[in-house]
């Protein structure tokens, strides 16, 4: 390989690295659904539990996080809960693959970079600005990564058919939370994203690596298109969230 100026844009094209995800799965006796839906709303798995509609399949063992994966137990497909960041996020999903997981929905909440995109509205994710680190591992450099068209398709047709209101748009993978600036906001308003999140970048750089059919949906949260952050009680949205994971629920398993 040749050197770069910065270590970030020196990509190697070799599949195989020192150490694979089956080094560490080879411990999990358990092979997955090949449909996973990687749900962000603690609240909303710990309901589906509490009511049956879920039910354990296998934990992922580690020094800093003990990962449930549960199983729907209507409809071949699992749930797990998504971890913050896309080191975190994307490596857990390399494990997942290894396992033998293919078609991938995930739901999770947003930074709103327009104020018209009211609180809960939903996002169809169809690019993503590389402000990050991991995906640079997995893909050439480039400024976006892009959606799988034709998962993109079948979301947006699944979400017709059913009458939910949504909008396809482009989201902004950082991995510094603290380093949305003024300055940085308006860039990105500029170059068309419309939220902001710490992702999806990484995950569709993993899914195009491995290949595996993979998309999100993404309510918007907290808005950060005015002079001060305004939370807009995100996290509070209850039945936005448990709707939308059951939306991504019957996506997944119609891929």
């Amino acid at each position: 390989m040749l050197i770069k100026k910065y270590p970030i844009l020196e990509f190697d094209k070799d599949t195989n690295a020192l150490i694979n995800p089956s080094a560490e799965t080879i411990k999990i006796n358990v092979k997955l659904p090949e449909r996973l839906v990687i749900c962000f709303f603690k609240e909303v798995i710990a309901y589906l539990l509490s009511k049956g509609e879920i039910s354990m399949l296998a934990n992922f063992p580690s020094e800093m996080l003990d990962l449930h994966i549960y199983k729907f137990n209507t409809g071949d497909c699992a749930i797990v809960q998504g971890t913050i960041g896309g080191p975190a996020c994307g490596a857990f999903l390399e494990e997942f693959i290894s396992l033998g997981v293919k078609k991938v929905i995930l739901c999770g909440g947003a930074g709103s970079l327009k104020s018209d995109i009211t609180v809960g509205k939903y996002i169809v994710v169809n690019e993503a600005v590389r402000d990050e680190g991991f995906s640079y591992h997995y893909l050439k450099p480039s400024r976006t990564v892009k959606a799988n068209i034709t998962v993109i398709n079948k979301i947006t047709n699944y979400l017709q058919t059913q009458k939910i209101d949504y909008i396809i748009g482009k989201t902004w993978t950082t991995d510094a939370i603290y380093r949305e600036t003024a300055n940085k906001i308006e860039l990105r308003k500029k170059e068309g994203c419309i939220i902001v999140e710490m992702e999806q970048a990484s995950m569709l750089a993993v899914a195009k690596f491995r290949g595996i059919e993979y998309g999100a949906i993404i309510y918007s949260g907290d808005d950060l298109s005015k002079d001060e952050w305004d939370s807009r009680n995100w996290n509070k949205q209850t039945a936005v969230r448990e709707r939308l994971t059951n939306i991504c629920k019957n996506i997944v398993l119609s891929l």
